[in-house]
C-alpha cells in the first residue's frame, strides 16, 4: 500500500532535525513526532497541533468563518445557511430547503450550493434554475445537514498558503477539463486524464459518474459519449478544487504583496498560524482591487500542489519542516 503523502514527507524531513517518527503501521495515516528536546506531537494526515482547536473548528464551518471574516472587514460572498428537515426540528430559526430556493431566487441565478462543513469541493455546484436547485440541494442534504447558498462571483480562483508571517505557496486553481483530440469520447478523455494522474503520482480519483459532470456537459449540449473536435476545451466542473481533478498554475513568485498581506492578515485575525486562504479575484499578481474570500482551511492539503513538479515538492517539504521546527520550539500551553 502506498504511504500517505504527508507521512512520506515527514519520514524524509524529520531526521534532518533529529526527530523520530512513530507511525501507525497498518495505514500509515497517523503518527507521533518525537523531538530531540523531549517534546512529542501527534498528527493525523495534514492535521497538526500548529493551530488552536477553536479556530480550526470555525474554519471548517463555512458559514461561521464567513461571519467572522465579514465582521473583521474582509469581503466574502453573500450567502446564508439552510438546514435539513431533521435539523430544523431542533432549531429556533428554521430555514429549510424551500426557504433556500426563495433565497436563491432573491440572490438571482446562477448561485453556488455547497455543504457547509465539507472539504475538497465536495458537491460544490453552480445551479441555474429551480430544477437544478432542488436536485443539488437534496444531494447536499444527503451528505450534510447544513446547506450553504452563495451569490456567484466571476473571477479566477487562487489558493494562498500561509504559515505565520510567510507565504509558503500561491497557485491559481482551474476546474477539471479535457481537451478533444477529434477521436476520443469525453469518457475516454477522462480515463486518459486519470491514467496521467496515476503515472505522475497524483492520487486524485476522477468520478465519471459525478452528476455535476453530466450537468455541466448537458449545458454544453454534450454527453460522456460526445467526441469533441481536436483542440476543443470541454469544462467538466465549475469548482476548481485540485482534489476534484482541477489543474494549477504556480504564482508563488508573482503574487502581489497586497494579496500576501491580505492572506497573512486573514490568517492572524482568524486565530490561525497555518492556513489556506481561497481568494477569487481578476489577477492576484496585480495590486489589490476587487476580491472575495471564498473559504479558509486550517489544515490545507498540499499533495496535489506537490504533484505539479519538483519545485513544488521542495516548497511543501520546506513548509512541513517549518511546521516541525515551530512545534518543537513552541513554549505555549496546549
Amino acid at each position: 500500500m502506498k504511504t500517505p503523502f504527508v507521512t512520506e514527507i515527514l519520514k524524509k524531513i524529520a531526521p534532518t532535525i533529529g526527530a523520530e517518527l512513530l507511525i501507525e503501521p497498518e495505514y500509515g495515516f497517523v503518527g507521533q513526532v518525537r523531538f530531540q528536546n523531549g517534546k512529542k506531537m501527534l498528527f493525523r494526515g495534514s492535521n497538526f497541533n500548529i493551530n488552536r482547536l477553536g479556530s480550526v473548528e470555525i474554519a471548517r464551518d463555512k458559514g461561521y468563518s464567513s461571519f467572522f471574516l465579514q465582521t473583521f472587514g474582509y469581503k466574502t460572498p453573500e450567502g446564508r445557511t439552510f438546514f435539513s428537515e431533521k435539523l430544523c426540528q431542533n432549531l429556533v430559526i428554521k430555514r429549510n430547503i424551500d426557504d433556500g430556493f426563495l433565497y436563491a431566487q432573491l440572490l438571482g441565478f446562477p448561485v453556488i450550493l455547497k455543504p457547509n462543513n465539507r472539504s475538497q469541493g465536495l458537491l460544490v455546484t453552480k445551479v441555474y434554475n429551480k430544477r437544478e436547485y432542488y436536485r443539488v440541494a437534496r444531494q447536499v442534504f444527503g451528505k450534510s445537514s447544513v446547506l450553504l447558498i452563495q451569490r456567484f462571483y466571476p473571477g479566477r480562483d487562487y489558493r494562498v498558503v500561509v504559515l505565520d508571517d510567510a507565504i509558503i505557496s500561491a497557485y491559481e486553481r482551474m476546474p477539471l477539463l479535457v481537451i478533444g483530440d477529434g477521436q476520443s469520447t469525453v469518457a475516454q478523455l477522462l480515463d486518459q486524464k486519470q491514467q496521467s494522474f496515476n503515472e505522475n503520482g497524483r492520487d486524485t480519483v476522477l468520478d465519471i459518474d459525478d452528476f455535476r459532470i453530466k450537468l455541466k456537459l448537458r449545458r454544453q449540449k454534450l454527453s460522456l459519449d460526445s467526441v469533441p473536435q481536436n483542440g476543443k476545451t470541454i469544462n467538466l466542473l465549475d469548482n476548481a478544487n485540485l482534489s476534484a481533478g482541477g489543474n494549477a498554475q504556480d504564482v508563488t513568485n508573482t503574487i502581489h504583496h497586497d494579496f500576501c498581506n491580505l492572506a497573512v492578515s486573514i490568517t492572524k485575525d482568524m486565530g490561525l498560524r497555518l492556513c489556506g486562504v481561497d481568494i477569487l479575484t481578476n489577477d492576484i499578481t496585480l495590486p489589490l482591487e476587487n476580491y472575495v474570500v471564498l473559504e479558509i482551511n486550517g489544515a490545507p492539503g498540499l499533495d496535489n500542489y506537490a504533484s505539479m513538479g519538483r519545485k513544488q515538492v521542495k516548497a511543501v517539504e520546506s513548509l512541513y519542516l517549518k511546521i516541525l521546527k515551530a512545534l518543537e520550539n513552541d513554549t505555549s500551553e496546549c
